[in-house]
Formats: C-alpha cells, sequence, structure tokens
C-alpha cells in the first residue's frame, strides 16, 4: 500500500514541526517564570502606572461624566463597579495583557507567520497577517474589560457573586454552540455551496444520517491558509455543513463525503452529559477564585484588602492556567476516543474505506499533519489521534 508519505515529505514536516514540539515542551516553563515575576515584582508597579494613567485621563475627560449622553455610561459603570475606580481596574488588566502581548510577539510573528510561509502554509500578507493579530488583540482587550467588570464588580459587590454569576454562564453555555454559525462569519466569508452533484450527495448522506441542517456553506479560508477543513456549526434549527474553499478544491467528491461523515459522527455524540460537567466545573472555577480573593485579602498579598481587587488577576490567571494544564491529559483522551468513534461512524455511514483512507492521507499531505508526533505531545491533550494511528485503523477489518 502506498506510504502515506516520501521520506523527503516526511523530512519536510519533520522540519515544519520541530520548532512547534519545542515551543510546546518550553511554554509552559515560560509562562510560569512570567507569573512569578509578575506576582513578585511587577504587581505594585504596574497597579500603580495603571491607577495614575486613569486619573489623568479622569483630570483631561471628566467633563464626559455630566455631558448628557455619555453620563449614562459613566453612571452605569460605577453601578456595575460598586464605586469610582474601575477604570484604573481595567488600565491595571490591559497593561497586563499588552506587556505579555509584546514579550510574545517576536515568537508569534515567527512561528505564525515566517514558519507558515517558509513551508507554503500561509497565503497571509504582512498587511493581512496584521489586520487579523489586530483584530484578535481588540477581541482580546473588550473580552478581558468585560471579565473585570463582571466578575471583579460582582465580586466587590455580593458576597456569593460565584454563584450569582457562575449559574446563568453555566446555563448559557448549555445552548451557546447554536450560536457557533454567526462567530466564525467574523472571521471568515462564507457562501452556500453551489447547486450540483456535491451538494446533492451530502444532502442524501444526511437523510441517510438522519441529521437535519440548514445549509451547506464554503467557507473563505484560503485567503489565509492553505490547509483544509471542514465541521458542523451550531445545533437544531442553527446547524450547518461548513466546507472550506480548500477541500472542496483539493479533494474529490468521495473523499469530500468522508469528511464530511465523519464530521457527522460528532452529531450524534452524547454531549449534555459533557455540557453539564463543564457548566459545573465552571461554577466550581469561579468558587476557587473566590477563595483565593478572599485569601488575598486576608494576607494583604500586594496590598489587597477586599474581594474584588484587579491585584488578585494574575494570581487568579495563574490558577486557571494550572488547572486547565492538569484537566488536558484526560480532555484530551476523551476528544481522542471520540475522534476514534467519529471515523468509525463516518466509515460505517459511507462504506467507502478506500475513499475514507485517501481523505485522511489527502488531509495529512496538505496540512502537513505528523503522522507520528511525540507521545509526550499526544498525552499531554492532543485532540485527534495521530493521523498515522488513524490511518492504520482503517486496515483493520
Amino acid at each position: 500500500m502506498e506510504p502515506l508519505f516520501t521520506p523527503e515529505q516526511l523530512a519536510e514536516i519533520h522540519a515544519y514541526h520541530q520548532p512547534h514540539y519545542i515551543r510546546a515542551a518550553v511554554d509552559p516553563l515560560v509562562h510560569v517564570a512570567l507569573v512569578v515575576l509578575l506576582l513578585a515584582v511587577l504587581v505594585r508597579p504596574v497597579y500603580r502606572g495603571a491607577t495614575a494613567a486613569a486619573a489623568a485621563l479622569e483630570r483631561r475627560f471628566g467633563f464626559l461624566r455630566t455631558a448628557p449622553v455619555s453620563r449614562a455610561f459613566f453612571t452605569a459603570m460605577d453601578r456595575l463597579w460598586g464605586e469610582s475606580g474601575w477604570g484604573a481596574a481595567i488600565f491595571f488588566a490591559l497593561f497586563i495583557d499588552l506587556a505579555t502581548q509584546v514579550l510574545y510577539a517576536p515568537a508569534n510573528v515567527w512561528f505564525y507567520y515566517v514558519l507558515e510561509h517558509q513551508y507554503g502554509m500561509s497565503n497571509l500578507t504582512p498587511l493581512s497577517f496584521a489586520w487579523i493579530w489586530f483584530k484578535a488583540i481588540v477581541v482580546a482587550a473588550l473580552a478581558l474589560t468585560a471579565l473585570v467588570v463582571g466578575m471583579y464588580g460582582l465580586a466587590r459587590r455580593v458576597r456569593r457573586w460565584w454563584l450569582v454569576l457562575g449559574v446563568p454562564v453555566a446555563l448559557l453555555m448549555l445552548v451557546a454552540a447554536a450560536l457557533d454559525p454567526y462567530r466564525a462569519r467574523l472571521y471568515f466569508d462564507q457562501a452556500p455551496l453551489e447547486e450540483g452533484p456535491l451538494r446533492s450527495r451530502i444532502t442524501e448522506l444526511m437523510r441517510k444520517a438522519d441529521i437535519p441542517f440548514s445549509d451547506v456553506l464554503v467557507e473563505k479560508t484560503s485567503v489565509t491558509s492553505k490547509r483544509v477543513q471542514a465541521y458542523f456549526a451550531g445545533q437544531g434549527p442553527t446547524r450547518t455543513i461548513v466546507l472550506n474553499d480548500v477541500i472542496v478544491k483539493e479533494l474529490s467528491e468521495d473523499e469530500v463525503l468522508a469528511a464530511v461523515a465523519h464530521e457527522a459522527g460528532h452529531v450524534n455524540e452524547a454531549r449534555w452529559p459533557g455540557r453539564i460537567a463543564s457548566s459545573l466545573a465552571l461554577v466550581a472555577l469561579l468558587f476557587l477564585i473566590d477563595q483565593v480573593q478572599r485569601l488575598s485579602a486576608r494576607r494583604g498579598w500586594w496590598g489587597v484588602q477586599r474581594t474584588g481587587d484587579i491585584r488578585t488577576l494574575p494570581l487568579v490567571s495563574f490558577l486557571v492556567f494550572l488547572l486547565f494544564n492538569l484537566a488536558a491529559p484526560i480532555s484530551g483522551a476523551l476528544s481522542r476516543e471520540r475522534e476514534r468513534e467519529a471515523d468509525r461512524y463516518g466509515l460505517r455511514l459511507t462504506g467507502d474505506r478506500e475513499a475514507f483512507r485517501r481523505m485522511l492521507v489527502k488531509a495529512a499531505r496538505v496540512n502537513k499533519m505528523d503522522p507520528n508526533p511525540p507521545r509526550w505531545l499526544v498525552l499531554r491533550g492532543m485532540s485527534h489521534p495521530p493521523m498515522g494511528e488513524r490511518i492504520s485503523a482503517l486496515d483493520v477489518p
């Protein structure tokens, strides 16, 4: 049987992935070192700088507090925060985030622009790369601001804030997947798959699987990347089948059907137990954050004297980092098993073992997937089984 890669291709793939493996090993150590630096040295001076910046803006633009339109915003923010001072808290969080962005900027440019172009995986121009990066920074800043005002503002005013915040957010998480089709459009243009044999065969395949869907869309990711991709977005009435324009171009109809069949396997997964567990885990995490804030106030760390002090943010971030890294091996193992079952389901649905194998082989070649990545990386939390393992499993009757 034809090998997955020629020796030359395999050598190129190993050269492409080796820097990523080194970064995966080093990144946790860098993160820990950065947190230690923040907690031991930088929290106090950064907070002083944030307070000074907020005071300077207050002096310069304080008239906006009484202006007819803007005063409603300032009144609402004061109420959310419980008092004045939310500006310093937002600046503190943004200063720390900006410092982290600057620290990682050289590595991110090299990994996500230089290395991708070096191995022919990216279509980004310098301008489009900068624009995507800028959008990501803006979205992160807005999300961070909402976190600061929402979580810390509530913690300052309500004793059991973790329950008040956690329960509605957990309930929202249960149905948030319905919004996935709309979130994706923030990043790439989408258009309905044109009428023709492929659309008809996908519709027939979903009828056979008894999976209702609203549309088949082509996502124009080739403006940034040369990777193939297919996924289902949304649930119930918002469920859509999304193919990127690369997979439509690179794969035959039988191979695209195999990819869709694999993704259909995820539709039939028992999702509610996982969603309920995630919602409960969120409430538990917020409770732990509350305990960390209270401990910081009791000990007076960094001058903290009350729950909801923004100076605990680096410690809270480190707690989340630790918990996610501890949970990653378990969640990764569960995810890999779901992917194996989706492969088995897709193969049963299409009944075309050769097309399924060709789909995986082409995906591995186009996406330059390492067929056998380091075992430690897999066990640490890879979401998919190695491609070599997935293809070998197809050869077992």
